[in-house]
């Protein structure tokens, strides 16, 4: 069985080559802007990024399936080897020059994460793991934090933009967590939420509206740090559910808890 290492140097590799793409982009500002939706932005650096992406995993694995944000179809996943990959996780913020923005790369099997890496472009951290493998940032050990106590943890979150179905609920569950906790912070990418989870930068994280692109890297490198991953029903269904909670074990306990207590059942699930 292989042990994901050649994989994670030609994700490293690849999400490296896009940075690189997306950085020229952004520098020249030669970029189109257009929409998928009312605010659901895409770029030619996306396009572009994605390409360079795909050209470099399929140099080596020509007979591996991909599920991508713009050139993908249909949000299937099936049993075989799958690369999830998101070529600008955070497009908002890249078309307005806000500096939080990620490649993430993840490789399925056997509808399983094996190998997750995200690039966070401009600061060049790089944040990967193998299943089994322990979670590294820059290739230093990371993990979750110890804290457990709801008072004392900061908190990531995300507004949807092209699903508003729960925005009224979800903002007075905002508002009810400020007085909860220490902080909540909104970076505009779930992918970088996520490894900051990991990382015990954000104690805990939760946001609804995602897409299995958005998590499907990150949500390895929450599980090798240590972290808890779960759908806001306490399953599994987090990669196509979108609605997604991760945290230290206590954290996310809170977390599951609280949403269980301010949605309904019905909104808990897709």
């Amino acid at each position: 069985m292989s042990d994901f290492t050649e994989e994670l140097h030609i994700a490293k590799k690849a999400a490296k080559k896009a940075a690189e793409v997306i950085r020229n982009f952004r520098q020249n500002q030669s970029f189109e802007i257009n929409f998928k939706g009312r605010n659901d932005l895409v770029t030619d650096a996306d396009l572009a990024a994605e390409e360079k992406i795909i050209a470099i995993i399929k140099e080596h694995y020509p007979d591996d399936e991909i599920l991508a944000e713009e050139s993908s179809n249909e949000q299937f996943l099936s049993a075989e080897r799958t690369w999830l990959i998101d070529p600008i996780d955070g497009t908002t913020n890249f078309a307005h020059g806000f500096p939080v923005y990620c490649v993430s790369i993840g490789l399925w099997e056997n509808r399983q994460p094996k190998m997750g890496v995200v690039l966070e472009v401009n600061s060049g951290e790089c944040f990967h793991a193998i299943r089994g493998g322990d979670a590294y940032l820059n290739n230093k050990p990371i993990s979750v934090s110890s804290v457990g106590e709801a008072s004392k943890s900061m908190i990531g979150t995300g507004f949807p933009y092209n699903n508003l179905q729960l925005i009224d609920n979800y903002l007075r569950f905002f508002k009810w967590l400020l007085a909860q906790t220490q902080a909540v912070r909104r970076p505009g990418a779930a992918s970088y939420d996520l490894c900051c989870v990991a990382a015990g930068r954000f104690d805990g994280f939760y946001e609804y509206s995602l897409n299995p692109w958005d998590v499907g890297a990150a949500a390895l490198i929450v599980q090798e740090a240590g972290g808890m991953i779960s759908d806001w029903a306490g399953g599994d269904e987090w990669l196509f559910g979108e609605r997604i909670i991760a945290g230290n074990p206590d954290i996310h306990a809170f977390l599951l808890d609280a949403i269980q207590e301010h949605f309904l059942e019905e909104e808990l699930r897709l």
